[in-house]
């Protein structure tokens, strides 16, 4: 990661490491497109990969140059069509039904960094999604281009969660912010983390925005402020008035169409800018991409979501879709940590840990094993779990 972890600048982050002058130094880098030599444009200061860039090029190089973007490069990059169109579309009329059934319950809703209730949130979207909708959660997670940049910054067994955003029109802009996990940390306990922490955070999730609708730059697609990711007080100083009005005055936007998506380093200032359209529902996915090495900030019921799911991934697999696609749904779905665990019960035999839920997942779709097969293969493998 960029920011350092050596004793030069420190073991804490502190008031010097906080001044407006170094976010700027950063964030006035010049993005050089001979730099990222497999994108087919650099679009104010950031990389954008076609579907092309990402069929024809070797898998380990893109996936070096998207590592590169991400943590010392302008922290974010975009893929244009990283999902088909009719796929986005049978995903965002669950989502509007799934909308509809909250409102027609009532209740409080809130946000994290914007005005509560003035837009419409679906919170812990991707098990909603998974028990709504199982065949279209299927086809969406099986793309390819949201495995190919988790695997890149998280590795192959990365936790998927995600959250429904629609900003309605005349709906205000978030403030700015770094994102989980630092960014959550109230401001007064933040300086009690030491800087290597504050360098590891980032490391553990990435943030992505799959854009549901078009989204022109009225519509207030994300706000973005290109190398933020590398100012190393970020998460203490977003929260000062001045770093506040330096990204009102140099964020980028970028108009995104139905079906592109953005990632960034959850590091990079960003927020959810105004919609300033007339008629636009600006309805994004908000994807939270975990590694299985922290703790995700959704709790989902996976088993659930597998039991849900698995008959539409033998349907995927009798209609010929590819392991990969099979592979890349399942990644999404079920738990790929076998820890924590009882040990007694689930013991590491042969291994150097358990099978995970992934794993049984993939051996009984190798299997071709039945859905209620799988449901009591899970259920003794949650016992073997219990202290």
């Amino acid at each position: 990661m960029t920011t350092p972890l050596g004793t030069a600048h420190g073991a804490w982050i502190d008031e010097a490491d906080c001044r407006l002058d170094d976010l700027h130094a950063e964030v006035s880098r010049h993005t050089d497109p001979a730099e990222y030599p497999l994108a087919s444009d650099v679009r104010a200061g950031v990389p954008v990969y076609t579907p092309a860039d990402r069929a024809r090029t070797d898998r380990q190089a893109l996936r070096t140059e998207l590592i590169a973007a991400l943590s010392d490069g302008p922290g974010v990059v975009v893929f244009e069509g990283a999902l088909a169109g009719d796929v986005v579309d049978r995903a965002s009329a669950a989502f509007t039904a799934l909308i509809d059934d909250q409102r027609a319950a009532g209740g409080a809703v809130g946000d994290h960094f914007g005005e509560a209730g003035a837009n419409d949130r679906i919170w812990n979207a991707a098990q909603k999604l998974a028990l709504h909708s199982p065949d279209v959660f299927a086809d969406y997670y099986a793309a390819d281009a949201l495995a190919l940049i988790s695997e890149a910054w998280l590795g192959p067994r990365y936790q998927v969660t995600s959250q429904v955003n629609v900003v309605n029109p005349g709906g205000r802009a978030q403030v700015p912010h770094r994102d989980y996990h630092l960014g959550f940390v109230d401001v007064d306990q933040l300086t009690a983390y030491p800087a290597h922490m504050h360098a590891m955070s980032a490391a553990l999730t990435l943030q992505g925005a799959v854009a549901h609708c078009d989204m022109p730059v009225e519509s207030g697609p994300t706000m973005l402020l290109p190398y933020s990711q590398r100012f190393r007080g970020g998460y203490v100083a977003f929260y000062q008035p001045e770093f506040i009005e330096y990204f009102a005055a140099h964020h980028v936007q970028l108009p995104l169409r139905k079906g592109d998506a953005v990632f960034f380093n959850p590091a990079l200032y960003h927020g959810a800018g105004t919609n300033h359209s007339a008629d636009i529902r600006r309805m994004a996915n908000l994807l939270q991409i975990s590694s299985p090495f922290g703790r995700a900030m959704e709790s989902l019921d996976r088993t659930a979501m597998v039991n849900a799911v698995y008959p539409a991934l033998l349907a995927m697999k009798a209609a010929g879709r590819s392991a990969a696609d099979l592979a890349n749904v399942v990644n999404a779905t079920a738990e790929g940590y076998p820890f924590p665990t009882n040990l007694d019960s689930d013991q590491p035999i042969g291994t150097l840990a358990p099978r995970s839920q992934v794993d049984t997942v993939l051996a009984g779709l190798l299997a071709d094993q039945s859905p209620q097969d799988l449901a009591n293969a899970l259920d003794a493998q949650n016992e073997r779990r219990i202290p």
